[in-house]
């Protein structure tokens, strides 16, 4: 979950500073790829890391059939 909290967090911050560049700058469409390609990098991030949680938990548990 902290882990969770901190992609939120970051992501929050990196879209203020996006917003910040957007209204100081005339380079919108950059500005907008550049968010979209940093939400993908963060969506494919925690699903590496749900997947690697899962590969663990699996590890770990006793072997039920």
């Amino acid at each position: 979950m902290r882990t969770l909290l901190l992609f939120g967090g970051l992501m929050l911050l990196a879209a203020l500073l996006i917003v910040l560049g957007v209204l100081l700058g005339d380079h919108a469409p950059w500005y907008f790829a550049w968010i979209v390609g940093t939400v993908m990098i963060v969506l494919v991030s925690a699903a590496g890391m749900v997947w690697l949680d899962a590969q663990e938990a699996a590890r770990e548990s006793p072997r039920q059939r």
